[in-house]
């Protein structure tokens, strides 16, 4: 009998389509969310951090952004 394996499979963020925006998810976790703000205007959120854009492409490239700058910033204040 073969002893059975399990992978250890890393689960990759994704991106689901909402009501008038997208949202980016990691499992259960929401991590940002770009939204439908006006005629060609999106407003995104992620990590403590916001902004606006033209165009969903580059407002969801700066949700990705924003969340792997978040991942590698160092604690001011450690204890």
């Amino acid at each position: 009998m073969k002893p059975t394996s399990k992978k250890n499979k890393k689960t990759k963020p994704f991106w689901e389509r909402a009501y008038q925006g997208h949202a980016y998810w990691l499992g259960k976790t929401k991590l940002g969310k770009v939204t439908l703000a006006g005629k060609n205007h999106y407003e995104w959120q992620a990590a403590g951090r916001a902004g606006d854009s033209e165009d969903l492409e580059s407002a969801k490239k700066a949700v990705e952004l924003a969340i792997a700058m978040a991942d590698k910033q160092l604690d001011l204040f450690r204890e």
